[in-house]
This record gives C-alpha cells, structure tokens and sequence, in this order.
C-alpha cells in the first residue's frame, strides 16, 4: 500500500442523504485517477492529521511520503465504496456514514466545505453483476448500500433480483433504483429481535430456479459467519456464484478488523 500513488481531488459538494449519510461529490482528480467498471468499486481515503502541510511532503505523493513525520502526523486511511463516477464531470462521489463524532471519515466527511482537499488511493475492485445471470442476489447493511445501488443500476430494467438491506429505521432507508423482477426487503436494526437479522433473512428468502449471482456484504461477523456458510456450505453456490465479504466489524476500528480479516484467511487455509 505504501507505494501506490495517492490522486489529490478537491471536494465539490456534500449532500445529506438520511439522518446519518452524506454524499461528498469530489474533483479534480482524473488526471491520474482512471475509474474501474466495477460497481464494487472501492478507494482508501488517506485523512492527513491537522497541521500537516501536504504540499511539503515528496512527490509523487504516496504513504511513503509521510515516513518523515513524527507518529503523531502519520495519516489515517479508511477504506469506501465509489457511489458513483461522472466521467464527464471528472467527479466521484462517495457516501459516508456519520454518527456523530464516532470515527475519523464520518466526522471529516460532515465538515469538510468546497475548496477542501482530498485524498485517494485504487480504485480497486472485483463485482458487476453477471449479465448471464437467472437471478441476482444482492444484501448487505448501510455500508454495503452505495454498492448495492451501483449493482441494481447496472442491471437491465426487468432483471429479477432479491435486495435486502439492513439500517437503523425508517428514516435510514435509502431510495433503491429497482428493476421491474426486484422485491426488496428492509431491516429496522432497532426494532430486530434475537435471532433476526441479515442472515436470518437471507435464509429465509425463496429461493429461485436458476443460476443466482449474489453480492452480499456489511458487518463481517454476521455476513462471514451468517451468510457466507450458508451460500457455500448449504446452498454449494460455486466461488465465482458469490461476492461476500466484511466491510466492517463491530467494536474494531478499521486497523483491528485487518487484523481479524488476516486472521481469518489464516484460519481457514490451515
């Protein structure tokens, strides 16, 4: 990660979304960042610590570039998934969830103002709908939601999906653009009993005739250990059947839940 070029944009416009998502429209950038088709398309954020003049450090600008700094200037990286990409604008947009003070892009993305600086690293990623698909599953909470929204984009006007999504309330719930075939179903996180939940729900889901393309992706434990064995295991979809994986985990910071994501791989290779 260290050596990857790190593309300066300027921030455009920000928009509020729902109670707690914000849209920040950035600029600028496209000279040397070059968007994938990917509607999983995800960058790093690289969030320089206040006081650090960015202009000072040695170019072309990459992590190895803060190495100088003391630890306490040493830059946060948070990773999020492309909303959307206007190539002819030269804008990305990028949804961030906020509460409040909690985390480090949440609160910068509820602050930041037009003129102000950003940086990315990538894009990388690895979903778009299989257009030879029968059917498409598609589920995940409010930080899978900006991929979701590509993917159902993508998808013809009377593809037959499957969403489900899972965010706080009634006031969370994002404006989904729907093929003619798709049923959605929303989760309410504060109304969830014991037992219920992403998982609960995809297990309860019909099942369709066909060949199924499934994206399904959010909180790690609940999709990785929920989710994904039943797809596999259960269900025996094949490998390239399934995009799944964490976004986040619950009570880890973004570094904690490399850590756990490593762990994992290793586990399950022994």
């Amino acid at each position: 990660m260290a050596g990857r070029p790190i593309h300066t944009f300027a921030v455009v416009r920000s928009e509020q979304l729902t109670p707690h998502m914000i849209r920040v429209v950035l600029g600028g950038g496209f000279t040397t960042f070059t968007p994938t088709d990917f509607t999983d398309s995800y960058v790093k954020i690289v969030l320089p610590r206040s006081g650090t003049d960015v202009s000072t450090l040695p170019t072309p600008l990459t992590l190895d570039s803060f190495k100088e700094l003391p630890d306490e200037y040493q830059p946060v990286v948070r990773t999020y998934t492309v909303r959307k990409v206007d190539r002819e604008r030269g804008e990305i947009s990028i949804d961030f969830v906020v509460h409040g003070e909690h985390g480090v892009a949440g609160p910068w993305a509820a602050s930041v103002k037009p003129g102000d600086p950003a940086y990315l690293m990538g894009p990388s990623g690895a979903y778009a709908p299989d257009p030879a698909a029968d059917w498409h599953l598609l589920a995940g909470d409010e930080s899978a939601v900006p991929a979701i929204t590509a993917a159902l984009e993508a998808l013809p006007a009377d593809a037959v999906a499957r969403v489900v999504v899972l965010v706080e309330d009634a006031d969370h719930e994002p404006a989904l653009p729907l093929p003619a075939g798709a049923e959605l179903t929303v989760l309410h996180r504060a109304t969830l009993a014991p037992g219920e939940g992403l998982a609960a729900t995809v297990r309860a889901l019909e099942w369709l005739p066909g060949r199924v393309h499934a994206f399904v992706h959010g909180e790690a434990e609940e999709v990785m250990h929920g989710v994904r064995p039943y797809l596999l295991k259960e269900l025996r979809l094949s490998r390239d059947q399934v995009s799944i994986s964490g976004y986040w985990r619950r009570g880890r910071s973004e570094e904690g839940f490399r850590s756990w994501k490593a762990e994992l791989r290793a586990a399950e290779d022994a």
